[in-house]
Parts: C-alpha cells; structure tokens; sequence
C-alpha cells in the first residue's frame, strides 16, 4: 500500500506531531512525507519526498498574522502549479495534516484525502469556540485544505474520531523538575516587546524562544535565544510555568508536563481562539493579549500555583489504526 502523509509545515506543532505519526503510519505500507510551508523550526527525522512552498501565514510582531506580509510571501501561481504537478493518483492513500497542495490536488482528482488533524477536531460541533465568530475564520479552517473525511485531535476528545492530543515520545521521556524559570513561546511578538512587558517582573526568571532573534541574549531578568527543539523541551521540563501563544501542541505538553500554564490566543487567528475557548473550559487562564492592561492578570497567574491535571496516554497508534480502519471500510463498500 502506498501512502502519502502531508504536513502543514506553518508553525511546528504539526511537524512535532508527525514525528509520531509518521512511524506508526509505516505499519501500513509504504509512506512518502510531503511538507509544504515556511515558517517550520523542527526538523524531521525520516525523509521528505517532496518539500513545497505551500501557502503559509506569517507570524506578526505585535501579537497576530501579519497580513500584509502573508501576502507579500504567498506565490499563488507556484501553488496552483504544485496542486496540478503533485502526483496524488500514484498513491492508494493520501492522509493530511491541514496541507493544502495535496488537499486541493486530491479535490482535482477526486482522490480519497483523510484528515489527521487538530483542525479537524476545531471544527467538530462539539468543540467549544469563542464567543465572537469569525466567518472569515471560519471559512479558512474549512477550505484551506479540504478533504474527504476527518479525524482529529484536541485538548479533549468530545466524539468519536476525536483524540487527546500526541505527546511526543521526546516529551513524554522528559525528566520533569522545578528549577524556578518560566517558560515562553510567543511567536507573534516581538524580542522587544517580550522584554518591554516581562522585565516588569523583575523577581521571575524567564526564558523566551524567540522566531526573531538570531543570537542568544540576555537583558535583566530575561534570557532569549532562537528556537532549539531539545533546549525547548528541556526549558518547559524544568520550568515553573509556561507562557505561550493559543496554537496547539505547546499548550498540550505543557498540561501533560504538569505544569501552570497561560495562553495568549493570537488575534486574528480564530483557529486560536477556538483553542483558547477551549483549554478556558479546562480551566486554564486565558489573556487576549500581553499589553498594561493585562499586567495584573499576569501576575496573579505567576502568584497562582494552580494546574490543570489532565489524562493524556498514548494514543498514536489508535488514532491512525481508527483512520485506516474507516479507510478499508469505505474500499470494501466501493
């Protein structure tokens, strides 16, 4: 059987997830990995076939999607010209983490396309989402990469074909301790601004990755330094808490880590958002934003020793064993 496995390569969550799935996949034939996007820091482990350009949003500086550069970066024609090249028909399977080359190129051919996505599980009905809709939003997590059928993973599973979220083995091996740091991935601010609103507390030690900065440095009380996976990991395993963005796969080790946690959905993004509805349900202390106004709730949250237990156990080999299970399914009927 051969399969081709797509990944969104826009952040690193979907990266760090397919590092799992891609091994329980080859329990099953034959598998090709594309990758498409930009703005990915992880590297992956096993080959990529084919690496495309994608179509990718670009993380602002002030906290959101920086529209106008997302723009500038995005080469519809080269996509238009992936979707058509990219040949789907070769393979018996294609399964999609949010990829819209291989989405779009399987609408062409009507090929059989599955999601194995957080998206997916945004979407379901089920799943909680922010007071305020966003239609545009909305649309976007729909068509960007559509396909034939979904499974998903989410911070809880509210239905069937719905997962707790993959914990990456690198993770789940992690020694967990307290050495008094707090832990920061705030992709879509700036250096600056991190510095400006952090340093304000002046007792706390934090350690930001930054997108950013090319060299490590520290100022005060604040260490920043470029995105490393290993260091990362090791950072959220010893910390005492984590502050990050709304996205998914660092929100969900933090609450497997066992440590506090505080998310900032970024704006314009109702994907976070959702998310931030989301673990908010879970009882997790959400802030729309790191600006003056916030100050105090920031610092309640680091006064505030409270963590959310959750039951994240392996679940890799389940989730893919249900999709390919519906997959032979719908062969059979056919």
């Amino acid at each position: 059987m051969k399969i081709l496995f797509a990944i969104q390569g826009t952040g690193n969550g979907h990266l760090a997830r397919a590092i799992d799935v891609y091994p329980a996949l080859c329990a099953y034939g034959e598998v090709d990995v594309l990758v498409s996007g930009i703005q990915g820091d992880i590297a992956l482990p096993f080959p990529v076939k084919y690496q495309l350009y994608g179509l990718s949003f670009i993380f602002g500086k002030s906290g959101g999607v920086d529209k106008w550069e997302t723009v500038k970066k995005s080469k519809l024609g080269r996509l238009v010209k992936d979707i058509f090249r990219l040949p789907v028909k070769d393979y018996d399977l294609v399964i999609n983490d949010f990829e819209p080359v291989s989405a779009w190129a399987c609408r062409m051919h009507k090929k059989t396309c599955i999601s194995l996505s957080h998206q997916s599980a945004v979407l379901h009905p089920m799943a909680p989402k922010p007071d305020q809709y966003d239609l545009l939003g909305d649309l976007i997590l729909r068509y960007y990469a559509p396909v034939t059928a979904k499974f998903g993973f989410h911070f809880k599973a509210f239905d069937n074909n719905m997962f707790t979220p993959i914990i990456r083995q690198q993770v789940r091996q992690l020694d967990i301790s307290e050495n008094g740091h707090y832990t920061v991935y705030l992709p879509a601010y700036d250096d600056n601004s991190l510095v400006k609103e952090l340093s304000i507390f002046e007792n706390v030690h934090w350690q930001i990755f930054s997108k950013h900065c090319k060299e490590a440095f520290h100022f005060k009380n604040i260490q920043v330094r470029p995105i490393e996976n290993i260091a990362f990991m090791h950072s959220m395993a010893s910390s005492k808490g984590i502050l990050c963005g709304a996205g998914f796969e660092t929100p969900a080790e933090a609450l497997f880590l066992g440590k506090k946690l505080l998310a900032i959905p970024m704006h314009g993004q109702y994907e976070q958002q959702c998310n931030a509805a989301c673990l908010a349900s879970l009882g997790v202390p959400i802030i729309d934003g790191l600006s003056k106004k916030n100050r105090n709730r920031l610092g309640e949250w680091l006064d505030d020793d409270q963590k959310i237990v959750v039951s994240y156990p392996e679940n890799t080999e389940k989730a893919v064993a249900s999709l390919m299970e519906y997959y032979w399914s719908k062969q059979a009927v056919s």
